[in-house]
């Protein structure tokens, strides 16, 4: 995962509002166009740049193709934008 591609995908507010609805569970394309006033292809296009950036994954099932959250990278961003932060648990005294 590339930190450029991640930051270009979460600086649209589509494709952060995408990732919140696929917090709660998979979701098809046709079922995440229906929550925005956007054309197919513009859900594909926002669904491509997630996807470039590994925070969403792709699942196909006979035939249809499902999206879902991909929490490895967005726990990897959560780790630096903490370690950035400075939030250390061993740097806190007892």
């Amino acid at each position: 995962m590339g930190f450029a591609e991640t930051f270009k995908a979460l600086s649209d507010p589509a494709r952060r509002e995408i990732l919140m609805l696929l917090r709660d569970g998979r979701l098809s394309a046709g079922e995440i166009a229906g929550r925005f006033e956007m054309t197919g292809a513009t859900i594909s296009y926002h669904l491509g740049v997630l996807k470039k950036a590994e925070l969403v994954r792709e699942i196909r099932q006979k035939n249809f193709i499902y999206y879902e959250l991909n929490a490895s990278v967005v726990e990897e961003v959560m780790l630096w934008l903490s370690a950035l932060k400075g939030d250390n648990n061993h740097d806190q005294n007892p």
